[in-house]
């Protein structure tokens, strides 16, 4: 398995992914293979997780971290 970032482009009324040369000769693929793509979207661990809401302004829970010696 093969892992690479590329951009989504229009393609005609589609869009399309560039599968760079080199991931595509490291992972064996030629013109007219069929591929499997795991699309994961712009921030996966957004969709997955949500927005974590805290009750204290993230700044002020570090200050106590600090306080406390979280290393300890």
């Amino acid at each position: 398995m093969v892992e690479i970032t590329s951009q989504v482009r229009r393609w005609g009324r589609s869009v399309g992914v560039v599968i760079p040369k080199e991931a595509a000769e490291k992972a064996h693929i030629k013109t007219g293979d069929k591929v499997r793509l795991l699309i994961m979207g712009k921030n996966p661990l957004h969709e997955t997780f949500g927005i974590l809401k805290l009750k204290r302004p993230t700044e002020e829970i570090l200050k106590e971290v600090d306080r406390e010696g979280w290393d300890e």
